[in-house]
């Protein structure tokens, strides 16, 4: 029976789809940790106490950067090139989601409004990463190769989560409601878009390299377009809700390691 589980594991099992599949994880991770540390370097006076917490996103994306290269280092695997086509960081930013490279390379001071750009973008991304890792967590938390990177990851996105919620709250109450409504929306609708696309072509690698029939590929397309179907009709709301997190100042504190993975 195909299932996620199932889709999973046998990506898991090989070694050619896993270390596609880390290379592909670990260089999305590390891109997000230079942009963090990027617009912690930038961001304006008027915001310098959120200088610290965005240090810590990015350090935290750094960490599991290094953890999907040391999942490889342990099969004795080394990272392979990623295609650009599942490059789902570089594609969001083609879409002009979040804030160009560009301006992140200079030394100009970022704006508020740019501040809020990066969190809405984050809020919206960090949703999907989230979810991602609750099914991970679901399939493979006891696993005894991935088991402590899983829980570990799916902490830190939930802690991420949380704190793009509670600072785009501070925001909106301090009078940006309207400019936070709009960068969510722009960034949920583009984000459906790429993710789909990125999904297609890392199953279309995937399919490759464990040789799948058509058959299979086939039903795992339909499933992806079917989920890009049910988040264009409405799915992507989820991304730009907000609410108080339980998880209060869940980025207050100094990055975790992870000793036991590297």
């Amino acid at each position: 029976m195909l299932s996620a589980k199932s889709l999973f594991q046998e990506i898991l099992d090989n070694d050619e789809s896993f270390r596609l599949f880390c290379s592909i994880a670990a260089s999305g991770e590390s891109q997000g940790g230079w942009e963090n540390a990027r617009i912690a370097a930038l961001v304006p006076p008027s915001e310098r106490a959120l200088a610290p917490k965005i240090t810590r996103h990015g350090a935290d994306e750094d960490k599991h950067g290094r953890i999907f290269n040391a999942l490889m280092r342990k099969r004795g695997l080394e990272p392979v090139p990623v295609p650009p086509e599942t490059d789902y960081t570089l594609l969001l930013e083609k879409h002009g989601i979040g804030l160009a490279h560009e301006k992140l390379k200079a030394d100009q001071p970022l704006t508020v409004e740019d501040i809020i750009t990066y969190l809405a973008h984050s809020r919206v991304t960090e949703q999907r990463a989230a979810d991602q890792m609750v099914m991970l967590r679901k399939f493979f938390a006891d696993h005894p190769q991935v088991g402590n990177a899983v829980k570990m990851i799916s902490n830190d996105e939930d802690n991420h989560l949380a704190y793009t919620h509670e600072e785009l709250l501070r925001f909106a109450a301090a009078g940006h409601g309207r400019y936070i409504r709009d960068a969510l929306r722009e960034c949920a609708l583009a984000e459906i878009r790429v993710y789909r696309d990125v999904s297609l072509a890392v199953m279309a690698h995937m399919g490759s390299i464990l040789g799948w029939p058509k058959a299979k590929s086939a039903v795992l397309a339909a499933g992806i377009h079917a989920m890009y179907a049910y988040e264009r009709l409405g799915g992507w709301h989820r991304m730009v809700s907000l609410k108080v997190p339980d998880r209060r100042d869940a980025l207050g504190g100094p990055a975790t390691s992870a000793p036991e993975l590297a």
